[in-house]
């Protein structure tokens, strides 16, 4: 057996014969040319927002994560701010458009969608995986008919020319790019002036030292797993594409039957701890939108993607386990956080008994990304139990339904 293979097998949603075969075959093949070898873990998560909107995203994240401000490179169309926890985890590009009349295909991937559209810039654009070799790398994923921009493509979308960055996926919308580095080098982004900007860095600071106010230093810790929203046809064919493009596995699916859904987990076959490398977590609908009207049956999943279309949904952030103040921490961190204006979806849910306690955020106005938080007891490994689980799909489906209902009604004004 190969050693993308060897995982043991979680969940319980049956896959088709299509998927478990291809699945099996994809891995193996996957090993045997080195490429799984080759690719190691998440470097960086690149989302880009309208104008005039990183700075403000970027007080909210330094608030509710663990990043911290690096530094800013322009280009001549777009601000790209680099944010850091440290070399073991993966950075966050917040990339923001200058001009708000600028037209790409990262802008054109919103605007069918009733309300990415509203937020034509906003978006999640995908990974960027550390590579030993790039050019081997590409020319092995080129022979998989995968497809990569040129480079004088990324020069004209001003991302790191030091970057392979693959055509958006047709089932994510994502890109992932491949940046090839040495294990105990610095990670850099050859891309336009670098300058550490005032603005930015006095908000920064605010939300660090409000941080350190409210006790909430040490107790958000790195990101745990990456949530995307796919069509009910394209489940399997999203994780097998994901799965071929990086060296994860197969951790495996579990049925949301009271939500009609399902969550479906990846994890890196070299890193056991998220922190490393996130798990890559896909949701999608059991059944598609339009058999809904005969069965009545609930649609949070695929709303939301025929809303925003497929996108990151949530960025996970785990909490230290532990107390503070005489409450556990995820009780803690939430209450500060929420002192400080930021809503939630729901209270937090879970047990120490059942091994873990989570909760939505709202979605952010700037980015609309979720982010969740996740304590685990005892050294618990799985990423949610069931009625979990289907208590946040439900949440977020409220919390989208309500924004379609006012994206409606503005559009009848």
């Amino acid at each position: 057996m190969s050693l993308s293979m060897s995982f043991a097998r979680n969940g319980d949603k049956q896959n088709s014969a299509f998927f478990e075969e291809y699945l099996g075959r994809l891995l193996e093949e996957r090993d045997r040319v080195g490429l799984t070898e080759a690719i190691r873990q998440v470097e960086a998560l690149m989302i880009t927002v309208d104008p005039d909107s990183s700075v403000q995203y970027i007080a909210e994240l330094c608030l509710m994560t663990p990043y911290h401000y690096l530094v800013t490179l322009e280009s001549e169309s777009h601000w790209t701010h680099i944010l850091r926890i440290d070399m073991n985890s993966p950075d966050l590009l917040v990339r923001e458009v200058k001009d708000p009349h600028q037209r790409g295909i990262f802008r054109s991937l919103n605007e069918v969608y009733p309300i990415g559209s509203r937020k034509p810039n906003s978006r999640y654009m995908g990974e960027i995986l550390r590579v030993s070799n790039l050019h081997s790398v590409v020319s092995e994923q080129q022979a998989r008919e995968f497809r990569f921009f040129s480079a004088d493509d990324i020069r004209r979308m001003e991302l790191p020319g030091n970057l392979a960055i693959s055509k958006p996926s047709p089932y994510t919308h994502n890109i992932v790019g491949y940046l090839e580095r040495e294990d105990e080098s610095i990670r850099v982004y050859a891309l336009g002036l670098s300058s550490i900007r005032e603005d930015v860095q006095v908000v920064y600071e605010t939300a660090k030292e409000l941080q350190k106010r409210q006790g909430l230093e040490g107790l958000i810790l790195p990101i745990d797993h990456l949530a995307t929203r796919v069509y009910s046809q394209n489940r399997e064919v999203a994780i097998l594409e994901w799965l071929s493009l990086s060296s994860y596995y197969y951790w495996g699916s579990y049925d949301i039957r009271d939500q009609n859904s399902s969550t479906n987990v990846t994890k890196s076959v070299h890193y056991n701890a998220e922190s490393i490398s996130p798990a890559k977590v896909f949701t999608a609908n059991n059944t598609p939108y339009f058999v809904n009207h005969l069965d009545q049956l609930p649609n949070p999943t695929e709303t939301f993607v025929r809303n925003y279309g497929p996108r990151l949904h949530h960025i996970a952030l785990a909490v230290a386990d532990g107390e503070t103040h005489g409450r556990e921490n995820i009780e803690h961190v939430v209450k500060e956080i929420a002192a400080q204006g930021r809503g939630f979806l729901l209270d937090v849910i879970g047990s120490k008994e059942e091994g873990l306690k989570q909760i939505f955020s709202s979605a952010s106005e700037h980015s609309s990304l979720i982010i969740e938080y996740v304590q685990r007891y005892g050294g618990f490994q799985g990423f949610f139990t069931k009625d979990n689980v289907a208590k946040l799909t439900h949440a977020a489906g409220v919390d989208e339904e309500l924004l379609e209902m006012q994206a409606q009604h503005s559009g009848q004004r």
